[in-house]
């Protein structure tokens, strides 16, 4: 049965880091979120005064973030001695665990910046794990072609021409499936959903319309996310002008949530601990 689209997010300009323009769609409120997914930034510019001051050091507790780099040059470094040059096409995935302290800075001074960050929630059972970073350039990532669908896999597998062909990330415990997916005039896509994986699009490119399973259509623009009903499949068809979205579907951890800016816990009581070790220059400690 297909999935339904059930909600509609659009997504909202605003700023973070040093100043760095983006539109948030996941996690521009507590109300907009979809477990496990906390976060879902687009930035992109070719106005180097919008993304020039970059993000600089800064601490996580507790969760994932997935920086995929469509178009242009930065830089990560941690307070681990990781150096990792995320360049188009490539992808940072980096666990927060207990504690890392990282800065991501444009390495470029004129031309097109654009990409995307997610942040992923942890398990409680491993929020205190050690914190941990991988470059994956483009190259390891694999894309397959059909019928005017192409489709990037960051995480995730899918069967096509009697192959299997899966991203480069694997062993995370929410099981994620991560997809840029381009599609030509018109052209539709299919595909199977794990059934208790919470689903989400996101429309960066043209638009989509979205079946449901008594065979109507809705549309979902540019900018603008949308999540996906019950059901165990996934079925779009693009616009006259195409279209490209990110699929983003992961297994829900049913545990509460508390925020405080970088830091994303289960208790009240583990926020405050958080900020005293940030304070203290404990929350990196390995101790």
């Amino acid at each position: 049965m297909p999935r339904p689209l059930q909600r509609v997010i659009a997504a909202q300009r605003t700023s973070d880091g040093a100043g760095v323009t983006l539109y948030r769609s996941l996690g521009q409120s507590q109300f907009a979120r979809l477990d496990p997914f906390l976060m879902l930034d687009e930035f992109g510019s070719d106005r180097p005064e919008e993304y020039i001051a970059g993000f600089p050091p800064h601490p996580h507790r507790g969760f994932q973030t997935v920086t995929y780099m469509l178009e242009g040059h930065m830089l990560h470094e941690d307070h681990l001695g990781h150096r990792g040059h995320l360049r188009s096409g490539g992808v940072q995935w980096m666990t927060a665990g207990r504690g890392i302290i990282h800065s991501e800075m444009p390495q470029q001074e004129h031309g097109l910046m654009r990409g995307f960050q997610l942040w992923i929630n942890l398990p409680a059972r491993e929020k205190m794990c050690p914190a941990a970073y991988e470059d994956i350039e483009a190259k390891r990532i694999p894309a397959v072609s059909a019928d005017g669908v192409t489709i990037k896999l960051i995480a995730g597998s899918i069967a096509c021409g009697g192959k299997t062909f899966s991203g480069p990330v694997s062993g995370v415990t929410t099981q994620p499936i991560f997809f840029d997916v381009t599609l030509a005039a018109g052209a539709t896509f299919s595909e199977t959903l794990p059934v208790a994986h919470s689903a989400y699009l996101y429309v960066f490119e043209g638009e989509l319309s979205i079946a449901a399973s008594d065979s109507s259509c809705v549309s979902l623009p540019k900018r603008h996310g949308g999540v996906l009903g019950e059901g165990d499949a996934l079925v779009v068809m693009a616009g006259d002008a195409g279209a490209r979205f990110l699929l983003l579907a992961a297994a829900p951890l049913g545990e509460p949530i508390v925020q405080y800016g970088p830091f994303v816990m289960n208790t009240r009581e583990e926020i405050d601990q958080a900020i005293r070790d940030y304070q203290s220059g404990r929350l990196v400690a390995t101790g």
